[in-house]
This record gives structure tokens, sequence and C-alpha cells, in this order.
């Protein structure tokens, strides 16, 4: 896209008015320039794998940005059951220890999803700011345990919630007194960033510009 201004900046200067247009041009740069700047801020996916934390580890506000409660990081080999619940990478997990695991986000993002191994359904509750639901995704089996889940399952299914609106808190439930599922590789999609500007941006630049010309030149 600054390629093509540059382009027809250069084509300015063998008009009637070079000097004016290419003065136009310069400062249409900087206004581009200052609209595409922040593009490399794009919204991007966040993955957190728990294989910083050592066995038995309650997850609290370990990771900026992000307060878990009823979360607790388990082992492989250790506290882990990982012929039950294999990990999805690495060694680690984290399960519902007490209760239903939640996500609250400081500042809201697109979406939430996980790799699950389940031994009851399991729910994703995804709310916005107001905490009003407002996006829901259900496990596809009862269990999904590696040795004795559900027929036709798998251990480690994804799940996703999204919102456009922005997601402020998640919360996980399959047992309500816990202990009943393993999440790994936890990821979501922040909401930062500024896409960057496209052709009718551009196009509304030398629109403008002529126009000014033209009215310079009667």
């Amino acid at each position: 896209m600054i390629d093509d201004l540059i382009v027809w900046c250069n084509s300015c200067l063998r008009l009637k008015d070079g000097a004016l247009l290419l003065r136009f041009c310069r400062i249409s740069a900087l206004l581009l320039l200052a609209v595409a700047g922040p593009a490399s801020l794009v919204a991007g996916t966040i993955t957190l794998d728990f294989e910083a934390f050592s066995d038995s580890t309650s997850l609290t506000t370990q990771y900026p940005g992000v307060i878990f409660s009823d979360a607790t990081v388990i082992t492989a080999g250790i506290t882990l059951n990982e012929f039950e619940f294999p990990p999805h990478s690495g060694s680690n997990v984290v399960f519902d220890d007490g209760g239903p695991i939640s996500f609250s986000f400081a500042t809201p993002v697109l979406s939430f999803g996980g790799y699950f191994t389940y031994a009851e359904p399991l729910t994703l509750a995804g709310f916005n700011a107001t905490t009003t639901q407002a996006a829901t995704t259900l496990s596809a089996f009862s269990s999904n345990l590696a040795l004795s889940g559900e027929l036709g399952s798998t251990p480690n299914e994804f799940l996703q919630v999204s919102f456009a609106g922005g997601i402020s808190s998640v919360t996980i439930t399959a047992d309500l007194a816990g202990g009943s599922f393993a999440l790994d590789d936890a990821t979501y999609t922040t909401t930062s960033g500024v896409p960057e500007p496209g052709s009718l941006f551009l196009f509304l630049i030398g629109a403008a510009g002529l126009l000014v010309v033209r009215r310079r030149l009667l």
C-alpha cells in the first residue's frame, strides 16, 4: 500500500502544479503511516501450556492479564494419571480442583479454547463485561478418557467459545465438585491491534488531493 502511494506521488510531479501535489502527497503519506503503524499489533493467539509450573501449583495470577480460580497444575508421572488424562503437549495439565475452573481476563478476548479430557460432560461458558453469558460450547461426548471414555471419543478434544463483542471471563464446568477434567494448551485471542487500512482509504486520500488541486488551479 505504501508503494502505491509513492508511485502516485511521483506521478504528481508531472502535473501542472506538481509542487502543491507533492506537498499534499507528503502529508498523505504521514497520515497513512500514522494509521497503518499500529497494524503490527494485530490480534493474536496466546497459548498457556502450564509447563513452567511444578506439580500441585495452584494457578491464580501467574499469567499476566489472566486470573484463575479452582485450577491446579498436575504433572504426568506424579499426580496426573496420564493413562486416562494424557497431556496434549509436554507433561503438565490443569484440573478442576474443587469446582469449575474460571478464567478472568483483564482485557476482553475474542475467543478462548483448549484441549480437554473429561470424565463427565463438559460445558464452556463465555461471559461479557456485564457478566452476561455470551457464548456456550458443549463437549461432544459424556466422557473422552483415553482408556474408559465413550465409544468413538478420543482424549484432548478441542473446545472453544468466541464472541465478537469480547469475552471477559470463562467458566468450565463438568462435575460441580471438581476433579472431573484436565485442560491443556489453553488459548485465547486478544482484541488489541488496529487493522491495516484498505485500498478505500488510499483512494479517499487521492480523491481529496485532486479536489484541492482542482480548486487551487481554477
